[in-house]
């Protein structure tokens, strides 16, 4: 495949995204990698131009080659009135943005016989394909990289450093390797550590709310602290091992400054995974016109002016989330 003229992959900034941007980097020779988040596209604080591949995040005003994943992002194409088809690249409802990228570039690049595996490790891991609790907890290579990912670093810069290390180890090698690095298995001692405080502090502000009688959503109240808790909401299911998803609810942090504005994030549980249902929690999120997601995953974001104000729509968020919960 000859070379085209990309100068700069825009990535996710989860493993997803640090996936994605490995096969673009094999496939198109691109080795400038630039990290953000699906809110920093919508609101164009990234200056983006057809000399860019956009990967597992929201479709931006123009670009060179984009490739998706998310089930909101094409319904937000639809409301814009964008063909997916007309724009160069890919978008398909699959398990990871991965999985839309490999199957692209496979019909014209010979991928290392490694990069499948990761893929589908990538699909299990962003798709939350587990059968049971057990199975979630099994520490995969995936699973292991990803964990590196979840632990706390001494500012973004540092972190974006290491997430532009792991594009390139994951494109050359295969994960079983990558996880005997030194780098990487010295933070995951620290995940280790983080992980015990992560479970004693999920269990200290966790509760299910009085109108949820079958105790189906846990919801995990972080707008006491100061700072935002670094916290990953799906180890409440090793506390609640029979609830049906997890609510993370905690305000947004501005230039540094905790603000009234409330951050809401939402995940089905592995128990989810072995029953038939019509769960839909990015429809969840787009029906209160708040955010977006997945079946299984969603986020949203909701603004206030005043503490008063924010005590307030939290309340009624989560009551409309239970009660849309309840009508799917």
């Amino acid at each position: 495949m000859e070379k085209l003229p990309f100068k700069r992959i825009i990535t996710h900034n989860d493993f997803d995204g640090i996936v994605s941007a490995a096969l673009c980097s094999y496939a198109l020779k691109v080795n400038y990698i630039f990290f953000t988040g699906p809110v920093a596209i919508t609101r164009n604080s990234v200056s983006i131009s057809t000399e860019d591949v956009v990967c597992d995040l929201p479709y931006p005003l123009e670009c060179g080659m984009w490739f998706d994943h998310h089930e909101g992002n094409l319904e937000d194409l639809k409301y814009r009135h964008i063909d997916p088809e007309t724009i160069p690249g890919r978008f398909a409802l699959k398990d990871s943005c991965a999985r839309v990228i490999y199957e692209f570039f496979s019909l014209k690049v010979k991928f290392p016989s490694y990069i499948k595996e990761t893929v589908e490790q990538t699909d299990i891991i962003d798709g939350f394909k587990y059968n049971s609790v057990d199975e979630w907890r099994e520490m995969t290579p995936g699973k292991l990289v990803d964990a590196t990912l979840k632990i706390p670093y001494d500012s973004p810069k540092k972190k974006n450093l290491y997430m532009k290390e792991l594009v390139f180890w994951i494109r050359n090698n295969p994960l079983e390797k990558i996880v005997n690095y030194r780098p990487i298995r010295e933070k995951l001692k620290i995940y280790e550590q983080e992980e015990k405080r992560m479970l004693d502090l999920i269990q200290k502000d966790s509760y299910f709310h009085e109108k949820d009688l079958d105790k189906e959503i846990v919801i995990l109240d972080f707008t006491h602290h100061n700072r935002k808790p670094q916290v990953i909401k799906n180890l409440a299911f090793i506390h609640y091992p029979n609830s049906l998803a997890v609510l993370e609810v905690y305000n947004l942090f501005e230039q540094g400054k905790k603000s009234t504005n409330l951050g809401f994030s939402i995940s089905l549980s592995v128990n989810m995974n072995c029953k038939s249902h019509s769960k839909n929690l990015g429809e969840i999120m787009r029906t209160l016109n708040i955010g977006d997601g997945h079946p299984g995953a969603a986020a949203g974001v909701v603004r206030a002016k005043s503490k008063k104000e924010m005590i307030a729509k939290k309340e009624q968020v989560i009551d409309q989330i239970l009660t849309l919960w309840e009508k799917q």
